[in-house]
């Protein structure tokens, strides 16, 4: 299955090298994650900025160990979050400045065993939103 998953990207990635903005294709690791923009969001009536990674699925006999959640002002230092398991991570950023540029990024973890000391990780973003 990996060899036809490998071969299929990089007939893809032929495919499109003529384009002016092609990307060197991104292959997939044996769990991929996702991390959502920043936004705005009401708790307990304060406003906050928020941001999740979250699995996107693993290859068996992989499965999702712990994923980390970062946010910032874009310069400043990051507030970060993390889960076990296929949990996803949130987290809130405060105080919520309006008018600033926010930055979510982070990584996921993915491994066969447990007691993995060595998990195979995926970074995801950095994406940014004038909030």
């Amino acid at each position: 299955m990996v060899v036809g998953l490998t071969a299929a990207v990089v007939v893809s990635g032929i495919a499109g090298a003529g384009a002016a903005v092609a990307q060197p294709p991104v292959l997939p690791g044996p769990c991929n994650f996702t991390v959502s923009p920043p936004q705005v969001v009401q708790v307990g009536g304060v406003a906050k900025v928020t941001a999740m990674v979250t699995s996107a699925g693993c290859l068996a006999p992989w499965r999702p160990k712990y994923a980390v959640a970062c946010l910032s002002v874009v310069g400043g230092p990051d507030q970060c979050v993390s889960s076990r398991d296929a949990a996803p991570a949130q987290v809130f950023f405060e105080p919520y400045e309006p008018g600033k540029v926010y930055e979510s990024s982070g990584r996921g973890c993915g491994a066969v065993f447990d007691f993995t000391t060595d998990p195979n990780c995926l970074l995801v973003g950095p994406v940014t939103a004038n909030l």
